[in-house]
């Protein structure tokens, strides 16, 4: 009850603060900025309008706020998992600034207030992004710019397509769903990214060193290279079509990859399986790897289609990978679109070595949603995951599975 407290008191606090930062500069705005509102579902790369007049310095103070009722049961063939009930799950909320600092500059940074990995308000990371170069001299590279991106900071990297349709903490209304996928590619490292967005193509190159927690004393001399290519076009007025392929390779030097394993806020079901935070994912936990991630987009008026064709290969000798396959199909009700219901399928499956059995994890999701106002989604999902195969160390995931009923509450500001 005290976490319930004192993580509503944040959000009516922001709220507070958000509508005065708003209206005490209504002039103003963010440039080349996805919203945070349902404006921004299906929007991928921020959009990149080059030709939008600076208004001034601008505050945005935003927040998030995510709140899940859960229905689930859970059994494996030894009877040897935790007795879960139904109930709710600890709120969520994040705190956002985006500050419109000149023409071309803008900086974002999420502070996760509440969330199922740490309870206390923590940094997730931050990032400056550079849409042009006015703010050092008028017209520099002016023609450049106007196809180019380039950002850095301590954030999440651009890797996949998944990443944008996922939950981050308390920030789910992009999300269809109640869950992120099994092996959910996401993490936050210091990075810097130069992106291309010309006429629907689009192209990503960028560098990490790899680590989630950064030390000068660290032996890991490691580094990480990643990038994407693709096209994002809308041949006619109802249909859009996308279709992107990411690469993330990282080096032998131990930079102890967290690219599985960066999202530090934790799962969203609670308590099933090993019962960990993280609970319900997968980790391939390699030192060093390469991955691949291709990901079409269709939509047709209402109905839409997301879909992962991934595979990571352990870099050490010893060999190993994974495959995950996933499909998302939705259809959005009326002209507004404040009503959806479809279904998602995720497998994961391969071998943590050439010498260990296989590992077989499969989910389906069935649900939908209802925007009360553009700020406020209601999600109902049914969601059933299976484990199999014998690769696992312990004995928890021999035949196991956890299956029943998600709701969520979201708020986004």
């Amino acid at each position: 009850m005290k976490a319930l407290t004192k993580t509503l008191s944040f959000v009516v606090l922001m709220s507070i603060f958000a509508m005065g930062s708003a209206f005490g500069q209504a002039n103003k705005h963010l440039l080349n900025f996805r919203g945070v509102d349902k404006s921004g579902i299906n929007v991928f790369e921020a959009p990149k309008t080059p030709n939008k007049t600076f208004d001034g310095l601008f505050v945005w103070v935003g927040g998030d706020f995510a709140l899940q009722f859960q229905g689930l049961s859970q059994t494996n063939s030894g009877d040897s998992l935790a007795d879960i009930k139904n109930n709710f799950n600890l709120p969520s909320a994040n705190l956002n600034l985006d500050v419109q600092l000149e023409k071309g500059l803008r900086m974002h940074l999420r502070t996760y207030l509440s969330s199922r990995h740490h309870t206390e308000a923590y940094v997730k990371g931050g990032y400056m992004q550079i849409d042009n170069l006015d703010f050092i001299q008028e017209g520099l590279l002016s023609e450049l710019m106007e196809s180019v991106r380039i950002k850095v900071g301590m954030d999440q990297i651009n890797y996949g397509d998944a990443q944008f349709r996922r939950s981050d903490n308390a920030s789910a209304l992009y999300n269809p769903f109640v869950g992120n996928y099994i092996m959910d590619s996401f993490t936050t490292e210091p990075f810097i990214e130069f992106t291309v967005l010309n006429s629907g193509f689009i192209g990503v190159i960028g560098a990490t060193n790899g680590r989630l927690n950064q030390s000068v004393t660290s032996s890991d001399e490691g580094y990480v290279v990643f990038g994407k290519l693709g096209v994002d076009i809308q041949p006619q007025r109802d249909l859009r079509l996308r279709l992107t392929g990411s690469f993330y390779s990282s080096s032998d030097k131990g930079t102890r990859d967290y690219i599985y394993g960066g999202d530090r806020a934790g799962s969203r079901y609670y308590a099933v399986a090993e019962g960990s935070d993280f609970s319900g994912r997968f980790n391939p936990r390699y030192a060093y790897q390469t991955a691949y991630q291709i990901n079409p987009f269709i939509k047709f008026q209402g109905l839409e289609f997301f879909g992962i064709i991934e595979q990571v290969n352990n870099g050490a000798d010893a060999g190993g990978g994974f495959t995950q396959l996933g499909g998302e199909l939705i259809y959005r009700l009326g002209a507004d679109e404040n009503l959806y219901f479809g279904g998602r399928y995720n497998t994961v499956s391969g071998e943590q070595t050439d010498a260990t059995q296989s590992i077989d994890i499969s989910r389906i999701n069935i649900g939908g949603g209802w925007f009360l106002t553009d700020n406020v989604l209601a999600k109902f999902e049914y969601v059933k995951q299976t484990y199999d195969g014998a690769g696992y160390n312990g004995s928890l995931y021999q035949g196991a599975e956890f299956s029943g009923v998600m709701l969520e509450a979201v708020i986004s500001f």
